[in-house]
C-alpha cells in the first residue's frame, strides 16, 4: 500500500483555462495516508471522479503533481502506478469463468498457481460467488458481474491503492450493505489504501474512516462521520449530510443572541471573532425540540418514517424540519426550541468558531 500525496492538483478539460470557473477540479492539496479508507462524497459534477481518475493515471492533471510514498507518479501510467480500479458498471471477460476472471490479474503478474487458487477462492467466498466459480460470466446478472469487478480489484494484495468509482450502483440494497461490510473487514484485515467515490452519504459514512466532501470542484471538508454531522464546516456539508439535512436560517447577531425575524435564539457562547457578510444559523432536525414552549411554528406536513416522524414546519416564514419519536405527540399549538449544543453559526456559508 502507499501514501498518496496530492500537491496543488487542478484540472480543466478545456485548453488554456483562465478562471476558476474553467476548472472541473479546483486546487486540491491533500494526503491520503497509507492504509486509510477514504470516501469522496458529493453530488454529480463536483469533481470526485476527476480526482479519482487523476490518482489512477487515467487523467493527467492540468496543474500540480502526484506522488506515491514520495515518488512522483504524475506522468506514469495506471499500470506503472500499480493501481486497482473498480468502475461504476461491470467490466468483466464474458467468455471466461468467474474463477478465471479473478485469476487473470494474478496470472498476468506471474503469481504461482497455488497462490492464485488460494486468493481466488478466498475472494469468491467473500463476494458470495463460490458456487458460480466455474460458470461463464456472460450468463450472470448485472449485480453478479459487478461483484466480479469488485473481486478482481480485491484479489490482488500487491497494489498501491484500490480505487472504487460508485461500484455499487447496480447492486441491490441488501447486497450493498453486505459488500460494504465486507470491504470494511478486508480493509481492517489487510490495511489496503482505499478511495471510494460515491454520491450516497450512507455508503460514504458506513465505509470510510475519513469522508472527503466535495462541492463545485473543490474539497469543502474532510472529517470523520461524527465531525461532518456535528460540526459541518460549510452549509453545503450540513445540507448534504443527514436525512433530512441541516436547517439553515438567516439571522442577525446581538452578542450571544441570534435574531430570526421577531424571534430571539440564545447561542451557547459568543463568536470568537465578529463575523461579517451573510450570517446564518445551522441546526440539525435532531436538535430541534417540538412542544408547547418556545417559538411558535405552523406545521405543514408530518412524515411517518417508522421509528421517527419528520415534522415539516414554518418558523418566521422559513421552512424547518424537526425529528420526533414515533410516539411523541405533535401539539395543536406547536412551538420549537433549539438545543444550544446543536447550534452552528456561518458567515458567507463557512462555519464561525464559537468561544470556549
Amino acid at each position: 500500500m502507499a501514501r498518496v500525496d496530492l500537491d496543488h492538483i487542478r484540472h480543466a478539460y478545456m485548453p488554456n483555462p483562465r478562471s476558476d470557473a474553467d476548472f472541473a477540479l479546483k486546487e486540491v492539496h491533500h494526503t491520503f495516508d497509507d492504509g486509510g479508507a477514504y470516501a469522496l462524497l458529493g453530488p454529480s459534477g463536483c469533481g470526485k471522479t476527476t480526482l479519482l481518475n487523476i490518482i489512477s493515471g487515467l487523467l493527467r492533471p492540468s496543474h500540480g503533481s502526484l506522488s506515491f510514498d514520495g515518488r512522483d507518479v504524475t506522468r506514469l501510467s495506471t499500470q506503472e502506478r500499480n493501481i486497482a480500479q473498480v468502475f461504476q458498471f461491470p467490466v468483466v471477460y464474458d467468455t471466461m469463468s468467474v474463477y478465471d476472471n479473478l485469476a487473470f490479474p494474478l496470472r498476468n503478474r506471474g503469481v504461482p498457481e497455488a497462490e492464485v487458487d488460494r486468493k481466488v477462492r478466498e475472494t469468491l467466498d467473500m463476494i458470495g460467488l463460490a458456487e458460480r466459480a466455474q460458470r461463464k460470466a456472460q450468463g450472470l446478472t448485472a449485480d453478479q458481474k459487478q461483484k466480479i469487478s469488485l473481486g478482481r480489484g480485491l484479489v490482488r494484495s500487491d497494489v498501491n491503492a484500490i480505487l472504487f468509482d460508485e461500484p455499487l450502483t447496480v447492486i441491490d440494497p441488501h447486497m450493498k450493505w453486505v459488500l460494504r461490510s465486507q470491504l470494511k473487514q478486508l480493509h481492517r484485515r489487510f490495511g489496503f489504501t482505499m478511495v471510494y467515490v460515491t454520491h450516497d452519504q450512507t455508503e460514504a459514512l458506513t465505509f470510510a474512516e475519513q469522508v472527503v466532501v466535495m462541492y463545485d470542484g473543490g474539497i469543502v471538508q474532510i472529517g470523520t462521520p461524527d465531525e461532518l454531522f456535528a460540526r459541518p464546516r460549510h452549509t453545503f456539508v450540513g445540507y448534504f449530510i443527514g436525512s433530512p439535512g441541516m436547517n439553515v436560517l438567516p439571522v442577525t447577531l446581538d452578542g450571544t443572541t441570534a435574531r430570526l425575524g421577531g424571534q430571539a435564539i440564545a447561542l451557547p457562547v459568543s463568536p470568537r471573532t465578529v463575523p461579517g457578510g451573510r450570517i446564518e444559523l445551522g441546526i440539525r432536525p435532531e436538535f430541534i425540540r417540538l412542544g408547547r414552549e418556545g417559538m411558535p411554528v405552523s406545521i405543514t406536513k408530518v412524515e411517518d418514517i417508522g421509528r421517527q416522524k419528520i415534522v415539516r414546519a414554518s418558523l418566521e416564514g422559513r421552512p424547518i424540519a424537526a425529528i420526533v419519536g414515533e410516539d411523541e405527540e405533535v401539539p395543536a399549538d406547536p412551538r420549537v426550541g433549539f438545543d444550544p449544543a446543536g447550534i452552528n453559526l456561518y458567515a458567507d456559508s463557512w462555519r464561525v468558531e464559537l468561544g470556549a
